[in-house]
């Protein structure tokens, strides 16, 4: 008898929950900017509404890297300022939530991150949008089928929604997954047709982090290593 597709999406979302929250280990991957600091020090020069990138150095993350020649997987927003430490907004296994600076960074492979942030700055009536944008998305399930018309969120389209709601800027490039493909065949189509229950479902909309962080209207405010 064959699982039915309920089942193989919770041994899904079983597999991300393991490998978002278990301590990262050293993974191969680009090599990351000659830009080390301290994770406080960094902490000082974030802004609401800067956008930060991380690697997580895992399947099926690694493989959105590959799929997008990218170094970068995970993508999250600075949504508070005010406590001991900035929060950061995500879409995450298993839901959606702000996870503190030193925890979402402590998931990167060495520490890398990029902090990304728009020509004009969120004033303070589009930082309490973005706060509200965030709230009314906290606890929502996460998408393992990075589907832009899904009822459920993934970390770039996530990030995409919160920013154009905030700033009325809309991140990143929607594109279909024969696109996305098409552009970088030397990753290979294997693992996502065993993750798509042997059929890619090559019309559905996607947004990647890779296209957040290569968006024109987003300057680079940190990219290297933090701990």
């Amino acid at each position: 008898m064959k699982p039915s597709i309920d089942i193989l999406r919770s041994a899904h979302a079983l597999l991300l929950s393991a490998v978002l929250f278990s301590t990262p280990v050293w993974a191969g991957q680009q090599t990351a900017p000659a830009t080390p600091a301290k994770l406080d020090e960094l902490a000082r020069q974030l802004q609401v509404g800067d956008v930060v990138f991380i690697r997580i150095p895992r399947q099926p993350f690694t493989q959105v890297s590959d799929a997008t020649s990218s170094w970068t997987n995970h993508v999250g927003i600075v949504s508070d300022m005010s406590g001991k430490e900035p929060l950061i907004a995500e879409s995450r296994v298993p839901l959606s939530g702000e996870t503190t600076l030193s925890k979402f960074v402590q998931r990167s492979d060495n520490g890398r991150v990029a902090v990304m942030r728009l020509a004009t700055p969120l004033d303070a009536k589009q930082q309490l949008k973005l706060g509200k944008a965030v709230a009314a998305r906290s606890g929502i399930l996460y998408d393992s089928g990075f589907d832009m018309n899904s009822k459920k969120q993934f970390c770039s389209r996530y990030v995409r929604e919160v920013v154009d709601e905030a700033a009325g800027v809309k991140l990143g490039e929607v594109e279909d997954f024969a696109t996305l493909l098409k552009r970088n065949p030397e990753a290979g189509q294997t693992f996502w047709k065993v993750w798509y229950f042997g059929s890619i479902p090559w019309q559905r909309k996607t947004v990647t982090p890779a296209s957040l962080l290569n968006d024109k209207q987003l300057h680079a405010v940190f990219d290297g290593n933090a701990k």
